[in-house]
C-alpha cells in the first residue's frame, strides 16, 4: 500500500520542487497551490490541470521527467470556485500574476474539461496556445449528475468521498495501476469538503464546450483502451468535437495514466509539444531541442513498432 508515496522519486520530488500559494482573488481564501518547474526564461509553458481527487502532485512524474529534458512546466491545484466563469476568470488572473501571455494546457479529467472552458472563455483574446486532453469529456451532462450539482455543497465530506471513489476502477488491475489508485485515494483525503463539493460542483454543472470558439487550438485527445470512468459515447463526442485532433491511445492505464503509465504519457506530450520547437511558443529551452528531439524520435520508434 502506499508504494507511490514513498518511492524515492516523490521523496525526491516533494524535497527539490517547492510548493508555491498564490492568491488572486479579492477572497484571500482562494488559494492557488502550484508547482513551477523548469527554464524561468520560457514564456510559454506547459501546465497540469488535475482530476477532482487529485492535487498538484498527481503529475510529480511528468514533471520530473519534462524538467528534466528541458521544458517549463507548472502543475496546479485549484482554489474553491463554484461555477465555471469564476474559475476562468481566477484562472486568468493567476496566468496575469505570473505574466504568462499564452500556455499549453494538459487537462485530465474535469481539468480536461475546465481547460476547454478557458480556451472558450478567452477565445477573443486567447490565452491557451494547445490542449492535450486526458481521459477527458465536453460534456457534463454524460455524468447524469446535473440536477444533484446544486446540492453538492450540502454534503458531508465521508459521501463526497463516496461520490468520488465510485468512479475508482474495482477490477482487478496491474501493481503499477493499483499503486496509482492508492495514491490518488491518499490525494483524495487530503481535500476538505469545500475542494470536494465545488469540484464536483464543477464536474456537474450542465455545461458543454462550445467548438466553434476554440477549433484554431492544436489539441491532443489522450485516453485509454481500458476500463476508465469515461464511457465511450463521451470518447466518441470528443473525436467529433474535434476531428483534427491528434490521438494518442494508451492500451491500458485506467484512469490514471499519468500515474501509471507515465514513460507512454510523457512521450505523447514531448511529441504534441515538438510542433512548437523553434517558435517564441515553445515550452522547452532552445538550447536543450536538438538533444531532446532525438529522444522523442527513438521513442516515437519504440512506440509504433509495438504497435505493430
Amino acid at each position: 500500500m502506499g508504494e507511490i508515496k514513498v518511492s524515492p522519486d516523490y521523496n525526491w520530488f516533494r524535497s527539490t520542487v517547492p510548493l508555491k500559494k498564490i492568491i488572486v482573488d479579492d477572497d484571500d481564501s482562494k488559494i492557488w497551490s502550484l508547482y513551477d518547474a523548469g527554464p524561468r526564461n520560457i514564456r510559454c509553458p506547459l501546465i497540469f490541470l488535475p482530476p477532482v481527487s487529485g492535487t498538484a502532485d498527481v503529475f510529480f512524474r511528468q514533471i520530473l521527467a519534462l524538467t528534466g529534458w528541458g521544458y517549463r512546466v507548472i502543475a496546479l491545484q485549484y482554489p474553491v470556485y463554484w461555477d465555471h466563469l469564476e474559475f476562468c476568470d481566477g484562472f486568468r488572473k493567476l496566468l496575469d500574476h505570473l505574466q504568462l501571455d499564452k500556455v499549453h494546457l494538459f487537462g485530465a479529467s474535469l481539468g480536461g474539461f475546465l481547460a476547454q472552458k478557458f480556451a472558450e472563455y478567452t477565445h477573443k483574446s486567447p490565452r491557451v496556445h494547445s490542449l492535450i486532453l486526458c481521459n477527458s469529456f465536453s460534456d457534463t451532462s454524460i455524468f447524469n449528475q446535473t440536477w444533484t450539482a446544486n446540492s453538492f455543497w450540502l454534503m458531508p465530506s465521508f459521501m463526497l468521498k463516496k461520490i468520488v471513489l465510485g468512479n475508482f476502477s474495482s477490477g482487478p488491475v496491474d501493481p503499477m495501476m493499483a499503486d496509482a489508485i492508492d495514491f490518488m485515494v491518499d490525494r483524495l483525503e487530503s481535500l476538505g469538503q469545500s475542494e470536494l463539493a465545488s469540484r464536483l460542483t464543477l464536474n456537474c454543472q450542465n455545461s458543454y464546450v462550445e467548438p466553434h470558439k476554440i477549433r484554431d487550438i492544436p489539441v491532443t485527445i489522450m485516453d485509454v483502451f481500458d476500463q476508465s470512468a469515461l464511457s465511450t459515447e463521451a470518447k466518441e463526442e470528443m473525436y467529433k468535437l474535434y476531428p483534427n485532433a491528434r490521438r494518442a491511445h494508451l492500451k491500458t492505464g485506467g484512469n490514471f495514466p499519468y500515474l501509471c503509465r507515465s514513460a507512454e504519457v510523457n512521450l505523447y506530450v514531448q511529441i504534441h509539444l515538438l510542433q512548437f520547437h523553434g517558435t517564441k511558443y515553445a515550452a522547452i529551452d532552445p538550447s536543450m531541442v536538438s538533444a531532446e528531439e532525438l529522444e522523442v524520435q527513438k521513442g516515437s520508434l519504440g512506440v509504433s513498432q509495438e504497435e505493430q
